[in-house]
């Protein structure tokens, strides 16, 4: 029913133009200076892609089909979810990064390339046949390989009978992943993004600690806090008032915050483990050299001092006593574009790295593994956030999957935070420790709702950071959410979502081996778009001006 593409393609496209099969090897095809090498092995198909001169961007390889493709298509995306993924049928224009499930008749198919490829890799399927895109730019402009021989990617292709396409899912992301490095426990917690929004002090973080450690008295497993955005120098102007918009480095405290290993200390004389949100390639301090930039203002990690700035910073906090980091944005601050913004490619034309010897897919991996590799000596869980997954596994232990949820938006959170967690939970355990972000507790959403995505991700196996003011909840609410995150503290299998081919909000789940159904939608109906545009704009001057009065009677 599927056909095998573990084998050469019947057509390679070198920068949009189609390379010549040689005779006497056909599993080479050569356009002037560069030769494509399609290697069989095992049960895999290893690309090589060289070139002496010829910059190259990108190498297609089709491979036709006898009988028509039919079935159900599932993609991945190129960092973070946007609320868009979904089962759809056969759509030839569709681009699915990283690899697609085919599901057909009880049977799925997998097509896709092992974690960690030299290139950005996506498919496209129609009725005649599948196409593997690769972008092997530096950045948006061709990779310079001066002959060195690029392992562009490893593609692997099974198919699933007698098993669930949820099963199959799995299955596939293990096939992709054999060395995904886990965290030992189920990490779970508080992070104070999504009632604070970034007005927050150290005396604020150790009421957060405190409130946890009262919370999950009892659990052997201690629960973190994260201090997210907020705690940095820049967060804040010397006059003490908030500053709204820049949130990146230096990665030194600012004066609400003040000592960070005897934050750090405080945090833990509470039965809490310490965790902190930073983002790497922004950084604002005088004297750093004008290349050290990319066009669109973020630190170029390609540059070796950029690399040694963020290994210093990774290495100061491991210092300090953190044992978990976030590190966030680096997606955004490299191809200067959201996921949702990445259509058929990640960033465009016109622009490159500092070392335009290495692609863009390269230059993302060494700067993941500059933090692994300075985080190792102080057993420091690195926890990815709109970071590349695909890139990232076996690199990172957790990787935030979804975009934001929100303290403020229902919407928000059942599109970011259902979708992601139900359609990214086949490489939960399989790439990294999933994370489908905080269930945000304020009066701003119904908390008959909101406790609904408290129990799913409480027994969902994946982790549960919450984001709550220390004694705002009623006694009834307290005594839920305590259950809710000694539920998530003991290590579960992965929830399965059993409707997931038939809605992009699954409602019914398999949880801990018990079915069970979730009521996402109020009495009104959901506001639509109001995830993004001017009604959440609108919602967040709102929180803003709330925020500011409390600093005003504060002071």
């Amino acid at each position: 029913m599927f056909e095998s593409i573990l084998r050469t393609p019947d057509v390679v496209l070198v920068n949009g133009n189609i390379a010549d099969e040689n005779h006497i090897d056909k599993s080479v095809f050569t356009l002037q200076d560069v030769r494509v090498e399609t290697r069989r092995q095992h049960e895999q198909l290893i690309i090589y892609v060289t070139a002496e001169n010829t910059p190259v961007s990108h190498v297609r390889l089709r491979w036709h089909f006898r009988k028509k493709l039919h079935g159900q298509i599932l993609g991945d995306a190129w960092e973070r979810a946007y609320a868009d993924l979904g089962w759809t049928g056969v759509t030839p224009y569709q681009t699915l990064p990283w690899y697609c499930l085919i599901h057909l008749g009880g049977m799925t198919a997998g097509y896709g390339v092992m974690v960690r490829p030299g290139a950005l890799c996506s498919w496209q399927a129609d009725p005649e046949g599948i196409t593997l895109k690769m972008d092997v730019r530096s950045g948006g402009s061709g990779v310079e390989l001066g002959g060195r021989k690029l392992h562009a990617a490893t593609v692997v292709n099974s198919v699933y009978t007698g098993m669930s396409a949820f099963a199959a899912a799995q299955a596939f992301c293990r096939e992709m992943c054999t060395d995904p490095i886990l965290p030992e426990k189920p990490v779970y917690g508080a992070n104070n993004w999504y009632y604070a929004y970034g007005r927050s002090s150290a005396e604020d973080i150790l009421k957060d600690a405190a409130y946890m450690a009262r919370l999950t008295d009892g659990a052997e497993n201690r629960p973190y806090m994260v201090i997210d955005d907020g705690w940095q120098a820049g967060r804040y102007r010397e006059d003490g008032s908030y500053e709204p918009v820049y949130n990146g480095g230096p990665w030194m405290p600012n004066g609400r915050f003040g000592d960070m290993k005897e934050l750090a200390e405080g945090i833990r004389r509470k039965n809490v483990i310490p965790g902190i949100w930073v983002r790497l390639l922004q950084d604002d301090r005088s004297g750093l050299p004008e290349n050290w930039k990319l066009p669109g203002g973020g630190l170029d990690p390609s540059v070796p001092g950029v690399l040694d700035l963020v290994r210093d910073s990774v290495d100061r906090i491991g210092r300090w006593g953190f044992r978990l980091l976030k590190h966030d944005f680096s997606t955004f601050d490299v191809f200067g574009r959201w996921g949702s913004e990445m259509l058929e490619e990640m960033t465009g034309d016109g622009w490159h790295f500092a070392d335009r010897t290495k692609t863009s897919a390269e230059i993302i991996q060494d700067f993941y593994r500059t933090i692994l590799e300075a985080a190792r000596p102080y057993d420091m869980l690195v926890l990815g956030c709109n970071t590349i997954g695909h890139l990232g596994a076996g690199l990172m232990h957790m990787n935030r999957t979804g975009d934001d949820t929100s303290g403020l938006m229902w919407e928000r959170t059942l599109r970011f935070g259902v979708n992601t967690l139900a359609f990214r939970m086949p490489q939960h355990g399989a790439f990294y420790d999933t994370d489908a972000d905080c269930m945000g507790i304020t009066k701003g959403i119904d908390w008959k709702l909101n406790r609904q995505w408290g129990k799913l991700l409480s027994l969902s196996g994946t982790s549960m950071f919450v984001s709550v003011s220390p004694d705002s909840l009623p006694e009834d609410q307290e005594k839920e959410l305590r259950a809710q995150l000694l539920d998530n503290a003991v290590r579960r299998p992965a929830a399965e979502p059993l409707d997931w081919q038939e809605t992009q909000l699954p409602e019914e789940w398999l949880l801990d081996g018990r079915k069970t159904s979730f009521h996402w939608y109020p009495p009104e109906g959901l506001r639509v778009g109001c995830a993004n545009g001017p009604v959440w704009e609108k919602v967040w001057r709102e929180v803003s001006a709330v925020l500011d009065t409390k600093e005003d009677e504060a002071k």
